[in-house]
């Protein structure tokens, strides 16, 4: 992703190819705008001699891709009965699996990522073996994690003799490098067995915008050629299957801690009040510590109502039931309290937390995840699934090693994802000796984020206020380091607090 801007210049971008179409000072038609004349350059036919609307369009009055793939290729052939052109007829093209470099996925693209794909089946039928794997790579991402998607090689070819008998899944992915009279009769034959509500994708070897357009007449959804990244694929299916006007999906941070009494929850109730507060973007805390849970301490409230009853019946939470769940802490932080009782087990599947949290993400641009220490499948998805993941530690032994269990696992499950972010709490404690900061750098292969000085007064003083440190001492290194993690974690800024000097680069000179 950290890709030069113009790291696409050997690959076209249709949305470039068609900003020219709109120019009304051209003074020469582009013969492209008319179907017919794109049907009689893939025939390799001379476009000024041959009679126009020899294609079919679209019916009138249709948008352009309202209609299924099976449809629109049908309409398309009815002018050419014998068939299509030669591959010379197309214009350059790249082979497959160039080496060229990736374009960077926009800021734009970025926030339609933040939505999981929906529970949808994918099928891609592959020539290559490299391209097979790039898509098993999206398919096991986080935001396809309610799709199905199964991989094989075969191609188009394969792709045929499968449906014949079998129905087609919601999108087809299917690889080709073949074009011309032999690519649009496989089509004409996939499009036989394919479902009305089937969506195809095919992944090309030949960067023509020509093949591209008619591609797209003939109601192909989209047309891709590598190189390619697991995060396009993903942002291709999701400009296919998420509604624009469907509500938004917050950003979710996730909080754990490396071992029990770390400051997992401090951390994660602080950065929350910093980026409502000092930022002024709205946020919910949700307290996932059910047993134990200390948010509704920290922020002296005492709701009657907690996300336990939510969990109990996630169908019946709606907009108005959470609202009503839901605290306020300050104008912009809503809280969602734990019941923090020992009278139940709280045996909640994870597709209880899973459908709380997709509605709780509706609420707000972020979400803060205070979760448990604790290690169960509803821990584990819901840290795998969180869009930022910050691990609390201190600088002991055991940390070390929990903290390394921790990134080696996330990293494995997350390959697309930022590697967690780790938080040095309690550091400096008197006649407690440290592990070096160096160490944690080395055996995670990251930099804490974040170096917390062990100051007991000021942290004890505002958890038995119900306070936060900014509203006890705005001024304090604390303070300002929670200030900073939230900017990082948000992405409003990459700049370290004006106190860094002291909070950062003392702590780090002990290792």
């Amino acid at each position: 992703m950290n890709q030069p801007a113009d790291a696409f210049d050997d690959q076209f971008e249709p949305e470039d190819e068609f900003e020219t179409l709109d120019d009304a000072a051209s003074d020469t038609p582009d013969p492209f705008l008319d179907a017919a004349a794109i049907e009689r350059r893939m025939l390799g036919e001379d476009a000024a001699s041959a009679p126009s609307g020899e294609a079919a369009p679209s019916a009138p009055g249709e948008e352009p891709g309202a209609r299924p793939f099976g449809a629109r290729l049908a309409d398309a052939n009815t002018s050419s009965p014998d068939g299509f052109g030669d591959d010379a007829a197309f214009g350059a093209d790249e082979p497959l699996g160039i080496q060229g470099e990736v374009a960077p996925v926009s800021e734009e693209d970025e926030k339609l990522l933040t939505q999981p794909v929906p529970r949808i089946a994918i099928h891609a039928f592959c020539e290559s073996p490299e391209t097979g794997q790039l898509i098993h790579n999206a398919g096991s991402d986080r935001r396809m994690a309610k799709t199905h998607v199964t991989v094989e090689l075969g191609g188009l070819a394969g792709a045929i003799e499968r449906f014949h008998d079998e129905t087609t899944p919601e999108l087809l992915i299917v690889e080709t490098g073949m074009r011309g009279r032999e690519l649009f009769a496989q089509l004409e034959e996939l499009a036989m067995v394919c479902d009305p509500d089937t969506k195809v994708i095919i992944v090309g070897a030949a960067n023509d915008i020509t093949l591209y357009r008619e591609l797209m007449r003939r109601g192909v959804s989209e047309y891709l050629v590598p190189p390619m990244t697991p995060l396009h694929v993903i942002k291709t299916i999701s400009d296919l299957f998420l509604d624009p006007e469907a509500p938004f999906a917050g950003k979710s941070l996730a909080f754990i801690g490396a071992k029990g009494g770390v400051g997992s929850s401090t951390v994660a109730h602080n950065v929350a009040w910093q980026l409502t507060d000092q930022l002024r973007s709205d946020a919910v805390l949700v307290d996932l510590d059910l047993s134990f849970g200390t948010a509704g301490l920290d922020f002296n409230q005492d709701p009657p109502q907690t996300i336990a009853e939510a969990l109990s019946e996630p169908h019946r939470l709606d907009d108005a039931l959470l609202d009503r769940l839901l605290v306020r802490c300050n104008e912009r932080l809503s809280l969602f309290s734990a019941p923090a009782t020992l009278e139940n087990d709280w045996d909640f599947s994870p597709d209880s937390f899973d459908e709380v949290l997709d509605k709780v993400r509706r609420q707000a641009p972020f979400v803060a995840l205070d979760l448990p220490h604790a290690w169960s499948p509803w821990v584990r998805q819901t840290l795998l699934s969180a869009d930022q993941v910050v691990v609390t530690v201190t600088p002991d032994l055991a940390c070390l090693r929990n903290a390394k269990n921790l990134f080696d696992l996330v990293r494995t499950a997350r390959p697309n994802d930022e590697p967690p972010k780790v938080v040095v709490n309690m550091a400096g404690c008197p006649k407690k000796p440290d592990i070096p900061l160096k160490d944690f750098s080395d055996a995670l292969g990251a930099a804490p984020i974040l170096v917390l000085p062990f100051e007991p007064a000021l942290f004890g003083k505002a958890a038995n206020n119900g306070q936060m440190i900014a509203e006890l001492d705005a001024k304090s290194k604390a303070a300002e380091g929670f200030a900073h993690l939230a900017a990082v974690l948000t992405g409003r800024s990459s700049a370290e607090p004006k106190r860094s000097k002291s909070l950062f680069k003392s702590l780090f000179s002990k290792g």
